[in-house]
């Protein structure tokens, strides 16, 4: 007897947009049994953000995950006290009083030396060249990897995170993702070979002084650029595509009668850059008549959830004046992104506001293609600006 409705998947269609798919799994059950990817999804939001908080049935403990398999075990790999352990050693780096004496400023010089090489160019892709290499700059700094550039940074991260979401098993994504750690982990022994600087607020420093041992330290640098990249580079030229396309919405923005981080929140809401959160089933357990076993796996599908027609109206729509309090764009139970604030900070504070203050007539330029399912962005942004003459 089936334990949960199954949801059959075409998976390249699922990658290219998963929205269709998950509003027909919200409205046929709380659960799905969806065999392409061997998981049971929960799709709809009060379910995710209740049933997070039970970590003694959906365990983040993985040791035959993807994640711990290519990456080690790290932070968001644990529960309770070892979970917390590392969350308390990490702080230092992440904290909103380290955000906003410590980061934000170096945020702003960085976009500063980016916006100065690229707008004289007058076009570029939005992705490549200004939301990756802001991006990248600023995890080289956050993670203490600075002998890393910022190309190299988007490259390893996009290996890994593509070997997280390899529930097909392709061996050449499994091949990039083990060359994107080695090359991290060669990295990070270079900088350990250094002294560091008692200053430093680098994830690498701060771990290194609270005593973490090395294969925590170098598994919690890998969670963090697996996800500390792409997901800020999605959101920077994902909310400008947006506020592009939606005009009337941007001038709202550009008046000051919205704010830079509401239209952040509302992007992340809307084509949310992390889809999914992956758990393992610790004990039987029965969600609105789907039996869970244990092992089971179970993704809690973030991106579905912040299109629940339950909590939000008109879910598929792109709306500054939505209310977006509700959101689980950066998770719901004790493993919410610890880099939260860091992400706020560098796109509604930095990478937003400085990009449109650089360029009046910033305008699109070309199709804009979007992808993933687990992860979820752009993938070019082409755009163009009238130079300013010198």
């Amino acid at each position: 007897m089936a334990r949960a409705e199954q949801y059959d998947i075409d998976l390249k269609r699922f990658w290219q947009d998963p929205y269709p798919d998950l509003a027909k799994m919200r409205e046929r059950a709380a659960v799905v049994y969806v065999p392409q990817l061997q998981a049971y999804l929960i799709t709809r939001r009060d379910d995710i953000f209740c049933e997070e908080k039970r970590v003694e049935v959906f365990s983040s403990e993985q040791p035959d995950g993807l994640m711990v398999q290519l990456m080690g075990e790290n932070m968001m790999r644990k529960d309770g006290d070892a979970h917390m352990q590392e969350r308390r050693a990490i702080f230092p780096t992440v904290s909103p009083k380290t955000v906003r004496d410590h980061w934000l400023a170096q945020f702003q010089a960085l976009t500063q030396d980016v916006l100065e090489q690229l707008v004289p160019k007058g076009g570029c892709d939005l992705v490549r060249d200004y939301a990756m290499v802001v991006s990248g700059e600023a995890l080289k700094r956050i993670t203490g990897l600075t002998n890393l550039t910022a190309y190299e940074m988007d490259q390893v991260s996009q290996h890994m995170i593509d070997g997280c979401a390899n529930y097909a098993g392709d061996g050449e994504v499994e091949r990039r993702c083990q060359v994107a750690t080695d090359r991290i982990d060669a990295c990070i022994s270079d900088r350990l070979a250094q002294p560091l600087d008692p200053d430093d607020r680098s994830l690498l420093a701060v771990q290194q002084r609270a005593g973490l041992q090395d294969a925590a330290i170098r598994a919690n640098i890998k969670l963090a650029i697996s996800g500390g990249q792409n997901e800020p580079r999605d959101a920077i030229a994902g909310t400008i595509w947006a506020l592009l396309r939606h005009r009337d919405q941007l001038a709202e923005v550009l008046s000051g009668r919205v704010p830079w981080m509401q239209a952040f929140e509302e992007y992340a809401r809307w084509i949310s850059p992390i889809g999914m959160s992956p758990r393992r089933v610790a004990k039987p357990y029965t969600l609105q008549g789907a039996s869970l076993q244990p092992e089971d796996r179970v993704f809690l599908m973030y991106g579905s959830g912040n299109r629940d027609e339950r909590i939000f109206a008109r879910p598929d729509v792109f709306d500054l004046h939505r209310d977006c309090s509700a959101a689980i764009s950066f998770g719901a139970g004790p493993h919410f992104c610890a880099g939260a604030w860091l992400s706020k900070a560098l796109i509604s504070q930095v990478a937003l506001p400085m990009l449109f203050e650089a360029v009046e007539d910033l305008r699109l330029a070309g199709d804009t293609q979007f992808g993933g399912w687990a992860f979820r962005g752009p993938i070019t942004v082409p755009v163009a600006w009238s130079p300013k003459p010198d």
